[in-house]
């Protein structure tokens, strides 16, 4: 369990980013949405120790952040950043994921067991030894949750993962974040995309101002006027209530809807 306790974060020009904020996670699909300021990343970096509160406290699976190095809890929580290609240094593929289990001190047999699987979950299997700057934007995105995989956290938190990705490469990304899912893992979704909140997300967590100002189901979230927080619902849904279908995730559904409908 991810689970933050009143906390509060404020930066060193003296800014409160964080207002007391609660919440806490297990293995599900979490969005965590709000405008940009709003606190989400300053919450997320909390989870691998990145930032420690200023007051209240932070635990993943029972360990206080404040006690745990950050090398210590990325075992436990991964973080793929907003813009993966600043993750990458090494000369190939191979070697950008082997780089956090070797950190481990694994035996090289276990550090390729974890490079072939972690590749194969993202599917880049055969690019081994591709440069990691020669590859598409998806494809590095894709890289970059393989780099985290092969540490086999429990937890990922995924920043914007599909921002500035055409619809091939968003949907490659997407496939990948449910099968982590239905392996188990815990997703945490930082994104101000509303139409992969309502594809992915079990639930939605969203912030103001440093605040938490709803946190619940995701078809609840689509019901509270998102006009007042900056965002917009996506176009399906808008469509879908227009026909009368109501909540809905994909095109298939309403299709199903209004067959059914007709019957």
């Amino acid at each position: 369990m991810l689970r933050a306790e009143n906390v509060w974060h404020t930066y060193e020009n003296g800014r409160e980013a964080l207002k007391g904020v609660d919440f806490e996670m297990g293995e599900e699909i979490v969005a965590l949405v709000g405008q940009n300021g709003s606190g989400k990343t300053t919450l997320a970096k909390h989870f691998n120790g990145l930032l420690k509160p200023t007051r209240g406290r932070v635990t993943v699976d029972g360990m206080d952040t404040r006690e745990h190095t950050v090398a210590e809890l990325s075992r436990v929580v991964g973080y793929v950043f907003q813009n993966p290609e600043h993750m990458f240094f090494e000369e190939n593929v191979f070697r950008e994921v082997a780089f956090g289990p070797r950190n481990l001190e694994l035996s090289e047999e276990e550090i390729e067991k974890r490079v072939k699987w972690a590749l194969r979950v993202v599917n880049l299997e055969g690019y081994e030894d591709r440069v990691p700057y020669s590859l598409s934007g998806g494809e590095k995105q894709r890289l970059a949750i393989a780099c985290v995989l092969a540490m086999k956290p429990k937890y990922l938190i995924l920043d914007e993962p599909t921002t500035g990705l055409d619809a091939r490469n968003a949907a490659g990304v997407i496939k990948v974040i449910r099968e982590l899912r239905e392996a188990g893992h815990g997703v945490l979704l930082i994104t101000h995309d509303m139409d992969l909140v309502l594809e992915l997300a079990e639930r939605v967590v969203l912030l103001q101002e440093g605040r938490k100002v709803f946190d619940g189901p995701t078809e609840e979230f689509f019901s509270i006027d998102l006009h007042d927080y900056g965002l917009e619902k996506p176009e399906l849904l808008r469509i879908s209530e227009k026909l009368g279908i109501g909540f809905v995730r994909s095109v298939p559904e309403v299709v199903k809807a209004l067959l059914g409908g007709s019957r």
